[in-house]
């Protein structure tokens, strides 16, 4: 008798509509996960892939249409209903309880006994190939760690059906890649896995199945061979658009001849010891390493949020010794931190107020409302933020238009040497681009930027030098013209198991 090969259907979403304030976020929405596969979902920022996600794990309760996991019918939007049906949703921003530890926060409300909660734990950070100390304090964690924590809370429950929000955004190529062989062996287990990413090659590497959402609706659904990555961008975005980053500009600039505006010397501080380089007028340099190399906290004591132990800074050729945010805004040096939703923006208050967050001293503690409105708008034309007005809160506005305004908040300020952190995490295909211009068009007016990344191929992409550290030191330094992908990745990587040996 021959057997059924069909694979199961892991999820099933039906006709679901989804509005807030009688504004459809979620058009009718059909779509399908099978077991074993692994589907991609694509979208512009604020396409509607989060609040889908969210209806599918429970965590928001459709106006209409029906979700059916491991085919059971999810009632009432309930996490807990949709994980006892074999779902766990891996968010974006990580949800960590600061206080407990690391172990405790990845097997929350588990009843297990503890000796073997650990061997689990312990089993999955080998299979990860990272390494976390499960008796740490969760608030210790760097960004990338929280997000491992994340997808472990989901592969200790056994989940068969996995949403994973962007999980590469806060990760190294050494632990995406660690990521990816974790995936392909829940694959084969048969684990469903809704991967969102706004990375195409991560996309090409890992999923056969893609799913396209534009405005609330799917406007692209098959096999991703069906697609070239063109046609993608096309369908995301409504207009033609090339899916290749933005050419590396060549130029012959000798940035020798330039100004220097930011010098660095002999830095140290918690996290990072004796560093020293310096930034010409529009010139891009790299800051690289692998998460723990210390580059967050350089750019946090560079702005004046860590104390300095030792070193010089110099900032357009004068000392700066009294070093408050403050203080750095007025003289020209600007920070777009790593974690916008912990240290760059106020959620609960308007856009507008976010994006005077660093000029707010000089324009009065109650700024014209005329002033606000038209530099609002000037930034939102600009940046394309994507919202109902400069009235609406911050934390109403998807991860990439939150990135966005924070940009605004940066560039308001009118600085003359900007670090930015990270800063097209979370950030769709498209508005990455435009932020990369965006990078070079304010470079080639004069900024000095220093451009701190864990994505090496953006690195290779801006970068006019990098500066590479690796457990809190500088290790190496590429020009121009040997900036690749491979020599910053060598220099990060074979530095760091030797400073750790």
């Amino acid at each position: 008798m021959e057997q059924n090969t069909t694979p199961r259907i892991a999820v099933r979403v039906a006709d679901i509509w989804k509005s807030y304030g009688g504004t459809p976020v979620l058009k009718g929405i059909n779509i399908e996960l099978l077991a074993g596969q692994v589907h991609a979902l694509l979208g512009g920022n604020g396409a509607g892939k989060s609040t889908l996600m969210k209806t599918i794990a429970g965590l928001v309760d459709a106006n209409q249409g029906t979700v059916e996991i491991n085919e059971q019918t999810l009632g009432t939007a309930s996490p807990s209903a949709a994980q006892s049906l074999g779902l766990y949703l891996v968010p974006q921003e990580a949800h960590i309880l600061p206080n407990q530890s690391v172990l405790e926060n990845i097997c929350l409300g588990l009843k297990a006994k503890p000796r073997a909660l650990r061997a689990e734990a312990e089993a999955l950070l080998r299979d990860l190939a990272v390494s976390l100390d499960l008796d740490a304090q969760a608030a210790t964690l760097e960004i990338a760690d929280r997000q491992i924590v994340e997808i472990m809370r989901g592969l200790i429950r056994k989940a068969s059906v996995l949403i994973l929000d962007e999980p590469t955004s806060a990760l190294t190529p050494h632990e995406a890649n660690a990521l990816f062989d974790r995936v392909r062996q829940l694959k084969a287990q048969g684990v469903g896995i809704f991967f969102i990413s706004h990375k195409l090659r991560e996309i090409r590497e890992i999923c056969s199945v893609i799913s396209v959402l534009r405005d609330g609706a799917i406007v692209l659904s098959g096999p991703l061979s069906d697609y070239d990555d063109n046609q993608i961008v096309e369908a995301m975005t409504k207009t033609v658009q090339s899916a290749q980053p933005v050419a590396r500009a060549e130029t012959d600039i000798d940035f020798s001849t330039r100004d220097v505006v930011l010098e660095i010397d002999r830095f140290s501080g918690e996290g990072f010891r004796d560093i020293s380089f310096n930034v010409r007028a529009g010139e891009i340099v790299g800051l690289a390493g692998v998460v723990g190399a210390g580059r967050s906290e350089l750019a946090e004591t560079l702005f004046g949020l860590r104390p300095a132990r030792s070193g010089n800074l110099n900032l357009l050729g004068t000392p700066l010794t009294k070093r408050s945010p403050r203080d750095c805004v007025d003289a020209g040096l600007v920070y777009l931190p790593e974690d916008r939703q912990q240290n760059g923006l106020f959620l609960e208050a308007s856009l507008a107020w976010n994006m005077s967050g660093y000029t707010m001293h000089r324009l009065g503690f109650f700024p014209k409302r005329k002033d606000e409105t038209s530099a609002f708008d000037a930034f939102r034309q600009s940046l394309g933020i994507k919202c109902e007005g400069e009235g609406q809160q911050a934390g109403r506005l998807s991860g990439g238009n939150q990135q966005k305004v924070l940009l605004a908040k940066c560039l308001a300020a009118d600085p003359r040497v900007l670090i930015l952190d990270e800063p097209t995490r979370g950030v769709d295909v498209a508005a990455r681009n435009d932020i990369y211009r965006l990078i070079r068009e304010l470079a080639a007016k004069g900024l000095g930027v220093v451009l701190i990344s864990s994505d090496f191929d953006e690195i290779e992409q801006l970068a006019d030098r990098v500066v590479v550290m690796a457990h809190g030191l500088q290790c190496g330094a590429l020009e121009r013209d040997a900036v690749t992908v491979d020599a910053v990745a060598h220099l990060a990587f074979e530095s760091g198991s030797h400073s750790h040996a």
